[in-house]
């Protein structure tokens, strides 16, 4: 069981780095799929940074945890994705629902109930 936790969560962290690597190399294209528009060099620079380093961070910090076994990374990841998925519940009360809301809040639900689970089982090694 702890072998196919380890694995969704490296698999989670790989969707998410390569998301984070679209952000990176396409940052018009990759907005533009999240419902957002890219003005200038301010808002490319801001959608490249901003979007990048969230996704990379917490596909990293999934991959880290689930290869290195360990826990601790993992509430990194569980955090970004529940805050994320919190905000979106909110934001989905004030403005309603659009097409293609919900698979985004399943995956983001998803991690952060495997980040939780997975900081649980997987030990906490403390940095020698």
């Amino acid at each position: 069981m702890i072998i196919a936790l380890r694995v969704g969560l490296a698999l989670g962290g790989l969707l998410l780095v390569f998301m984070g690597f679209g952000f990176l190399t396409d940052p018009v294209q990759s907005a533009a799929d999240f419902g957002l528009a890219v003005e200038g060099a301010h808002g490319l620079t801001s959608i490249r940074a901003d979007m990048t380093a969230f996704f990379c961070v917490g596909g990293g910090c999934f991959i880290w945890g689930a290869w290195s076994q360990r826990g601790d990374p993992l509430i990194i990841g569980a955090a970004l994705m529940l805050v994320t998925l919190a905000v979106r519940l909110i934001a989905l009360a004030a403005y309603g629902s659009f097409e293609g809301y919900i698979p985004p809040m399943i995956v983001e639900a998803l991690l952060g109930i495997f980040g939780i689970i997975g900081a649980r089982v997987l030990p906490n090694k403390a940095a020698a």
